[in-house]
Parts: structure tokens; C-alpha cells; sequence
């Protein structure tokens, strides 16, 4: 992206105060969710939800060169069901400036304790106000499963709604600790999107795994003020519930990946080899494989460290963040 300068990586002393903690950074490895401060402004949340509108009505800065073969693109023909539309950061770049604020970068690298974030992918997305709507239920899933062509186990998601969202509104559910399960096996369907299977079979998948665990299936609905995010780790089991409240539930998922990750060959039972959208976008390493790392479609958000000095071995700071947690948790 090219009209994108790549912003300097460095935190005011106030943005400092906006990082994890020690206990923080400690509480996602153990429950695999962490819901931050406010990273955003109320003004910046605005100009967010502005830009979407903008964007829904057909403005774009840049399109795709090519349309992968599982995009997620609504456009209006489709109706009021649920909108999904993949590589936001690409094609508008009011919302990218956004999004790409070094501070989320740098929460997100203290989580996953890296010293890069680069954005993976990023989803608009709008639920509507429609309780009966089908596609307003997002079933159990971990998003790992879709990015089995990456090497990276550390990629975590940022969860940015453009309002405060509750339970009424079909907010992002976790499962608490899930990311630390095992699972009972593997099959070629698991790489397959939500969208595209059973909501009874994933039901069923997430009560297995969790009985294959020895543990409880413990819901936790992300309970997050305007401007606050929450984050939660590529193997974090989540979905959410119809939106029951009179407006719209609007935001975005912005995927994240450490600075160490990359393409891998993976096989489906096949044999053919599994592909992310991606890997027909993206320009190719040396020895062909995807370059997870085009600055294009994949920039840089942090570099060095969460302390804002450029200082990868400094040690990550921050002030203690209130850890809210839905009526679930109790």
C-alpha cells in the first residue's frame, strides 16, 4: 500500500500506561482472552464506524488483483444477514490507519511475547438487529484451523467493536482455556470456514474436545466498552449469539501474526495441498512459497518489543488492565 507510510514504532508515556501488565500478559497464557483498556478514541471509533459506512456504500482506495477462491465479501445483493468482508486494511485506507495504530500492534505483541506484529487479515463486520437471522450465529470454532498454512502457534485476534457491545448484541463469546486443549484428532473438515459446516457438528466437536480434556466448557461473553478491544489466541475456541438489541453490531476482527511466522505446506487426506486467500495475492519468497510477510497486504504494526523504545530486550511494561468479564464468568 503505498500512500500507507509505515508509522514510526514508538508509544507516548500515556499509551505506555495502556499495556498489559506482567499479570496481564499472564492471565491470557492461562485463559487464552484478554479484554484491554481503551485503546481507541472516542473520535477514532467514530471515524471507524464512519469509514465502514463509506466503504458499504462502495468507496474503496484499492481492490483486490485477484478475487481468492474463499473470500468473504459481502456486497448488497446478498441482503441483511451478516457481513463479512475480508481485507479491509487493503482496500480502504481510513480504515487502515486505524487499524494499524502502533498501540494495538504493541498489546498484542506483550500477548503473544514477540517482538513483530504484522496484520494477517482484517473482517468488516456488521450484524444486524434481526434475532431470527441465521447467519447472525457464529458456532463454536478456532481460528487456527482456517490458518493451517501457517507455522506460527502465537497469532491472536483483536475483536474491535464501534459501540459499547454486550450479550444483547451477539458479542464475541470465548471458551476459557481452550486454547490449552488437545484435541481428539484431526480431519479434513476442520479446515473448512464455520460458515461452510454444521453448527451442531462444531457443537459437538467443542463437548468432545473439552471431555477429551478433563475440563469444563466455560463461556465467557466479551463485555467491551467503546473503544476497548478484546484479544484472544489462534487457538481460543469462540463464536457468538444472535443480536437481540435494536441496532446493528459493527466492528472488525483484526488478525494478527507474529514476526516469525510463515507459509508451510499442508496436506488435506487427499493429498492436495490446503490454501489460505492469501497464497494467491501475496508475492513469492525465493523458493516460491507465499510471502506471509508482503508488506502489501501483510504490514508491520510493531517492531521491537512492547516498551516503545525500538529496545527488543528491554522488558515489556504497563499498567495493570480491569479484567471485566460477562455474567458467564461467575
Amino acid at each position: 500500500m503505498t500512500d500507507l507510510a509505515t508509522p514510526p514504532f514508538s508509544l507516548t508515556e500515556q499509551e505506555r500506561s495502556l499495556l498489559p501488565s506482567d499479570a496481564d500478559i499472564e492471565f491470557y497464557a492461562g485463559h487464552g482472552w484478554y479484554l484491554t483498556k481503551k485503546l481507541f478514541t472516542d473520535d477514532e471509533i467514530d471515524e471507524l464506524a464512519a469509514a465502514s459506512e463509506r466503504y458499504y456504500g462502495g468507496e474503496r482506495d484499492r481492490t483486490l488483483p485477484v478475487r481468492p477462491p474463499k473470500l468473504a465479501y459481502w456486497d448488497p445483493t446478498k441482503g441483511d444477514v451478516q457481513r463479512h468482508n475480508d481485507y479491509v486494511h487493503y482496500e480502504h485506507d481510513a480504515i487502515a490507519r486505524l487499524l494499524r495504530k502502533p498501540l494495538i500492534g504493541a498489546v498484542a505483541a506483550a500477548l503473544a511475547r514477540c517482538d513483530e506484529i504484522r496484520v494477517f487479515q482484517s473482517t468488516l463486520i456488521y450484524k444486524p438487529p434481526i434475532v431470527a437471522e441465521p447467519t447472525n450465529l457464529v458456532p463454536w470454532h478456532f481460528d487456527k484451523h482456517y490458518w493451517s498454512t501457517s507455522s506460527s502457534e502465537r497469532m491472536l485476534t483483536a475483536f474491535i467493536p464501534f459501540h459499547d457491545c454486550a450479550e444483547e448484541m451477539g458479542t464475541i463469546t470465548m471458551v476459557d482455556g481452550s486454547h490449552r486443549w488437545r484435541e481428539t484428532g484431526r480431519d479434513d473438515s476442520v479446515t473448512r470456514h464455520f460458515a461452510q459446516r454444521d453448527p451442531g457438528d462444531l457443537e459437538r466437536a467443542l463437548a468432545q474436545n473439552a471431555a477429551y480434556n478433563n475440563a469444563g466448557v466455560v463461556k465467557i461473553p466479551m463485555i467491551i466498552p467503546k473503544g476497548h478491544m478484546s484479544f484472544h489466541h489462534c487457538r481460543t475456541y469462540h463464536g457468538s449469539d444472535t443480536n437481540r438489541s435494536p441496532r446493528p453490531r459493527r466492528a472488525v476482527s483484526l488478525h494478527l501474526q507474529d514476526g516469525e511466522n510463515a507459509y508451510r505446506l499442508f496436506e488435506l487426506g487427499t493429498g492436495e495441498l490446503l490454501a489460505y486467500n492469501h497464497d494467491v495475492l501475496v508475492r513469492r519468497l525465493p523458493d516460491g512459497r507465499p510471502d506471509y510477510s508482503d508488506p502489501d497486504f501483510c504490514p508491520v504494526i510493531w517492531r521491537g518489543g512492547a516498551t516503545g523504545n525500538g529496545d527488543p530486550n528491554q522488558a515489556l511494561e504497563g499498567g495493570h488492565a480491569s479484567l471485566r468479564l460477562g455474567s458467564a464468568a461467575s
